[in-house]
């Protein structure tokens, strides 16, 4: 095996990965080529770093990185991307992870902070040896939770299977917020109406208080808008809203890539906070993916109340920090 290191960004498309991502099964949205190639064009501010670990004609592992100064990061930075690190056939995680640690040795960096490696992937513990056995200092850390819904057979099962609490809570949030507004519709944004549901969503994400509303910068509302132009023709991002006559009351931006539906980021009107439009749109979202087949309902990192009232599990996402001698 041979890895190939390049810095050049024309890589994201002329040694597409997205086959590597599908045959993982810890692939995600957020390891595509496609996704890490906006996130660079956006975000990125170090020096590109694209990693091909290739065996007999074909590439059985990529990794994409990102050297800050002296510190070595799993592309995608620490604030819009969920998951990251490696992706590579089946069963190859320890050789690859052997290869890409050695090959980065010859790079000029001092630690590395790694990020977004779930506790639930063998390549956590696979990065992990590899970097010992350069004789590198490693230390696990934390990096967040995202909690998670493993999806029933049908939308009746799902709530058959919450605490009583629980499904009795979201069915009072659905039966309040009609009888309040007399009525109240889901709708998703389509070619036609995604800039102006991208305007509404950022509109009511501004108006958030606290760190939320000054998340959307400008620089954050761009890279919204270019997801939404890139991945909604695919069927891949999704916008939806809780919709009361004509006023939209609550919007949800989620990804949807395999057998899971990601919940990326939310907002809501707060002139109707009592009716939490949110919620209730939250709940449709995992009747939606439900009715799709999905199997999961990824809420992300962020361990926040609301998602476990959804009847969600954690899930603990790793980080390795990695130190060398200078």
């Amino acid at each position: 095996m041979r890895v190939e290191l390049t810095d050049d960004p024309i890589h994201f498309r002329t040694r597409d990965w997205s086959d590597l991502v599908l045959a993982d099964p810890s692939g995600t949205f957020f390891h595509t080529p496609a996704y890490l190639k906006l996130w660079w064009e956006e975000f990125g501010s170090g020096s590109l770093l694209l990693a091909f670990a290739d065996e007999e004609e074909r590439t059985v592992g990529a990794c994409g990185f990102e050297l800050v100064d002296d510190t070595l990061r799993f592309l995608g930075g620490f604030d819009v991307t969920d998951y990251m690190g490696p992706v590579g056939l089946p069963g190859r995680e320890e050789t690859v992870a052997k290869e890409l640690m050695a090959a980065v040795m010859d790079q000029e960096w001092t630690s590395a902070d790694l990020r977004g490696l779930s506790l639930d992937s063998p390549w956590l513990g696979a990065i992990e040896a590899a970097a010992a056995a350069q004789g590198l200092a490693v230390r696990r850390g934390e990096d967040g939770v995202a909690p998670f819904i493993e999806l029933s057979a049908s939308f009746d099962a799902y709530l058959a299977a919450l605490p009583a609490k629980l499904r009795h809570e979201i069915r009072r949030k659905e039966r309040r917020l009609a009888e309040g507004t007399g009525g109240f519709e889901l709708r998703l944004a389509t070619l036609g109406t995604l800039q102006a549901d991208l305007d509404r969503f950022i509109e009511l994400h501004k108006a958030s208080p606290g760190p939320k509303g000054r998340f959307m910068h400008a620089g954050m509302e761009i890279f919204f808008r270019r997801l939404g132009e890139a991945f909604l023709p695919l069927h891949q991002f999704h916008l939806a809203f809780i919709e009361v006559g004509d006023r939209k009351v609550a919007g949800a931006i989620g990804f949807a890539f395999r057998n899971a539906f990601s919940l990326y980021n939310s907002s809501f009107d707060r002139e109707f906070g009592k009716l939490s439009p949110g919620m209730v749109l939250v709940a449709h979202l995992i009747r939606r993916a439900i009715e799709q087949g999905r199997e999961r309902f990824d809420m992300l990192k962020g361990d926040l109340a609301y998602k476990y009232q959804f009847g969600a599990s954690p899930r603990p996402i790793g980080r390795l920090i990695v130190s060398r001698s200078s």
